[in-house]
């Protein structure tokens, strides 16, 4: 799969995994909302019932910025398969222009923001690498 290709699939899915590592070192995999814009991811933690806004995917981020989030399709026709997963430097961003505009992203990409706006704070991917896989014989 071309960069280009994995990029058009990456910014037309609607749901990702995003991994984290926590502060033992294990592995913390998310999914999450995201919209695409250049070579950033954005996410953000929205209205869905939650605990608290203190979120352990937040902690993860700010303590080691280093995350992989990975988008995929699967169908009992193998011929179909395919993934993308972009590795990044992330970032928690609790106010301001950049959650804003990350805010206003995703309320284009997802009618749910438009109606009622998140309040908890952004996360920020830069891309720094991005790859991906799909079975030869696809049918684009």
């Amino acid at each position: 799969m071309t960069e280009d290709e994995a990029r058009r699939r990456l910014t037309a899915a609607r749901v990702g995994r995003r991994a984290s590592v926590d502060g033992n070192g294990r592995p913390h995999v998310v999914p999450i909302c995201f919209a695409v814009v250049g070579d950033r991811v954005v996410s953000v933690v929205d209205h869905k019932p939650k605990q608290t806004l203190q979120l352990q995917r937040l902690e993860n981020v700010r303590r080691h910025p280093d995350v992989q989030l990975v988008v995929d399709h699967y169908d009992d026709d193998w011929s179909a398969l395919w993934w993308v997963r972009i590795s990044g430097q992330g970032r928690v961003v609790d106010s301001g222009v950049a959650r804003d505009e990350a805010i206003d992203l995703l309320a284009r990409k997802y009618p749910q923001y438009r109606g009622h706006r998140p309040v908890g704070p952004a996360l920020v991917i830069d891309i720094t690498r991005i790859s991906g896989w799909r079975a030869a014989h696809e049918h684009l």
